[in-house]
């Protein structure tokens, strides 16, 4: 058995606007956030030339999907209305779009309108819905109809109340259940390029978040990509009694956890480090083949 048929490298594409995408060995997925009050400062964009440098940056540094979201999603954010989202998000897409025609770009919403403007003006080709469609029952009838890969990630409730719902009996097997009976609907009406996310510090506090990461092998059983989103999150900060800005250190350790078992995207602020982690872990599972 070659390493390329492994539990890590078992091959698996996206189809984005009709081009096959390779992400059989693990790739990265890099934020720009437009929204003013994310939890993480460094990640915090506004203007546009600055998005311009930053975007270039992460393509230069090995990024394969760049993220753009408009609408804070930390815990006990308010959401900004759809034509505030939309005026945030259009500048960063014209600019990116002018000069990185090529580039593969993510829409980070709930919003189904806004999910088929971006694809329909700036030609988006995956859509990141942190509600997994239950904040917006539309969702999911226009994702099938647009025929994009669409990231289906766990939160229960919205980012005002959801850390007041993080009460499981069994957090892995609860997560995997919720996200199956997505999969049966989105499947049913002939949604197939699907990346599973666990939701990482939605409704779900840090011990639940180290279990789900502990756990994340399981989520292999729905032969899907898997995205690992840790970056600077409580779970790698809260522990070390630290800040975000100081956690690129501790993400780099769940970064490398997420990828040993089995990751295949892995969504973050720093680029670099991040494709560092990957190369190392790549070359970790490249020197067991011959155990095979």
């Amino acid at each position: 058995m070659s390493v390329k048929d492994t539990f890590f490298y078992k091959k698996q594409y996206i189809n984005i606007r009709g081009e096959l995408v390779d992400i059989s060995k693990p790739c990265i997925m890099g934020i720009i956030n437009i929204a003013p009050d994310s939890f993480y400062s460094g990640s915090r964009f506004s203007d546009e030339q600055l998005i311009l440098i930053k975007t270039e940056q992460m393509l230069s540094e090995g990024v394969k999907f760049i993220d753009i979201g408009a609408c804070s999603s930390r815990p006990g954010a308010n959401f900004v209305d759809e034509n505030e989202e939309k005026e945030r998000l259009r500048p960063a897409l014209r600019i990116i779009r002018k000069n990185f025609p090529d580039c593969y770009l993510s829409v980070d919403t709930f919003r189904a309108s806004i999910a088929e403007w971006a694809v329909g003006e700036f030609n988006v080709g995956i859509i990141n819905d942190i509600s997994g469609g239950t904040l917006d029952e539309a969702m999911f009838s226009t994702i099938a109809r647009l025929k994009i890969p669409y990231v289906l990630m766990h939160m229960r409730g919205n980012p005002q109340d959801m850390q007041s719902l993080a009460y499981y009996t069994n957090v892995t097997k609860e997560v995997m259940y919720e996200i199956s009976i997505k999969l049966i609907h989105l499947q049913e009406i002939g949604i197939n390029d699907i990346i599973i996310d666990p939701g990482f510090g939605f409704a779900k506090n840090i011990d639940q978040n180290f279990e789900l990461l502990n756990n994340l092998h399981l989520f292999k059983i729905f032969e899907l990509p898997i995205m690992a989103g840790v970056s600077r999150k409580s779970m790698s900060y809260k522990l070390l009694n630290i800040t975000p800005g100081d956690a690129l250190n501790s993400t780099t350790v769940l970064h490398t956890i997420a990828l040993l078992n089995g990751a295949n995207i892995l969504r973050v602020h720093d680029v670099k480090e991040a494709n560092e982690v990957i190369k190392i872990v790549n070359k970790l599972v490249e020197s067991s083949k011959e155990c095979y």
